[in-house]
């Protein structure tokens, strides 16, 4: 991965309609990247200057009490396939959405939250999936100002991906030569050298000095696999 974008934390197939309630900076930022993979978005905000801010970018914008069971009944809200709440400061509104898009019927509903609290009670009324998106970033852009990770992103439960600058024991050796796996319990799963294609890992991939890495694994060890000097 070249680059790792919040929307790949969601697990929709390509074409899949999506209703992203509250229009700030992560619902706008979520909305874009999810038109730019091919998704109808629909963008709905009680407030209206993020409605026409974002009227020409998104398949749809309204502005509209998300807090209303008939309100988004009446929106069509119920054929979406997914539904992203993004209303972050308003705990009460966001959890009367979720309470208003579980009576529809949705089946996979995202929720920003920004404490666990919010979280926890989000899921038991019924979201499927909470995002902390201050938290993950902050935890991402510590692992980078370390050095030892140029980009990284972390799943729940505890499982990374990671591009990494090869560490100096493997310097030199094919994959099956360095023994990734078996001594750092990580996994290569390509490499990128400068001015060249990516390469997809094989045993008899050469890693040379300056080569970058990309490595899943656990995120401790991938940390401490990043770290090797020797």
């Amino acid at each position: 991965m070249a680059k790792f974008l919040f929307t790949e934390q969601f697990s929709f197939s390509k074409g899949d309609s999506v209703v992203v309630i509250g229009l700030g900076r992560f619902g706008s930022s979520v909305s874009q990247s999810l038109m730019r993979l091919g998704h109808d978005v629909m963008g709905i905000d009680r407030d209206a200057e993020p409605v026409h801010d974002w009227a020409d970018l998104l398949t749809h914008t309204v502005q509209a009490d998300s807090t209303n069971v008939m309100v988004l009944r009446q929106l069509g809200v119920a054929d979406f396939a997914h539904a992203i709440v993004g209303i972050g400061t308003d705990l009460a509104a966001s959890l009367m959405t979720i309470m208003a898009l579980t009576e529809l019927g949705i089946q996979d509903i995202w929720v920003k939250a920004l404490t666990a609290e919010h979280g926890h009670l989000a899921q038991r009324i019924g979201a499927h999936h909470v995002v902390y998106p201050e938290a993950d970033m902050g935890e991402r852009v510590a692992h980078l100002i370390t050095g030892r990770m140029i980009d990284f992103i972390e799943f729940d439960d505890g499982f990374a991906i990671a591009k990494i600058h090869a560490p100096l024991p493997t310097q030199n050796n094919t994959l099956a030569d360095a023994n990734i796996r078996e001594k750092y319990g990580v996994t290569v799963v390509g490499l990128k050298r400068a001015n060249e294609d990516f390469q997809h890992a094989t045993p008899g991939t050469l890693i040379l000095p300056g080569d970058l890495l990309i490595v899943s694994g656990s995120t401790h060890l991938i940390q401490k696999f990043a770290g090797r000097s020797k």
